[in-house]
């Protein structure tokens, strides 16, 4: 080796020893900064678990809540509804007893026109006819209206239902 290069390696070797320290000074605070970004992002992701958890379990028990006052609220409607067919099926039994009694009307009057003299025997029997049409036009009047009344009173119940579960569901926002 040559006289100069002996003179120059101490400095050489000094300098790259400084370098290398620099380096490794520089790399140790580089693993040392990214510890600490991997630690504040395991916090955070910690963190976002621990919301996501939370949310869940505070959306299931919203859900849950929704899901009783449905319940109650359809109900409560099977209830409107059901009084709804008792009472269509009380005012069939009422109409049923009206409708015997207009056709038990029409066959008196029928019977008693029967036995008169002949010369009446033509109006009786035209006022025996009118009698027997109203008496069938009442009877399917009164089966139609019952049949009306039955659909206005469960469509009723089920309306009621269903502005009451909006109204649950709504009044929770």
């Amino acid at each position: 080796m040559s006289p100069l290069l002996l003179r120059f390696l101490p400095y050489i070797a000094s300098v790259l020893l400084v370098a290398g320290a620099l380096f490794g000074a520089y790399h140790h605070g580089l693993s040392v900064k990214d510890a600490e970004w991997q630690s504040a992002w395991n916090d955070r992701n910690t963190w976002d678990a621990r919301a996501k958890t939370d949310n869940e379990a505070a959306a299931r028990a919203k859900e849950q809540a929704y899901q009783l006052k449905i319940n109650e609220v359809a109900q409560n409607g099977q209830q409107i509804i059901d009084q709804a067919i008792a009472d269509a099926a009380a005012a069939r039994t009422s109409a049923d007893r009206l409708r015997g009694a207009a056709d038990g009307l029409a066959a008196r009057l029928a019977a008693s026109q029967t036995s008169s003299n002949s010369c009446t025997a033509a109006a009786s029997k035209t006022a025996i006819s009118a009698t027997m049409v109203l008496a069938d036009m009442l009877k399917r009047v009164d089966e139609r209206a019952g049949d009306l009344a039955i659909y206005a009173d469960q469509s009723h119940g089920r309306g009621v239902t269903c502005e009451q579960a909006y109204i649950s569901i709504e009044g929770n926002h």
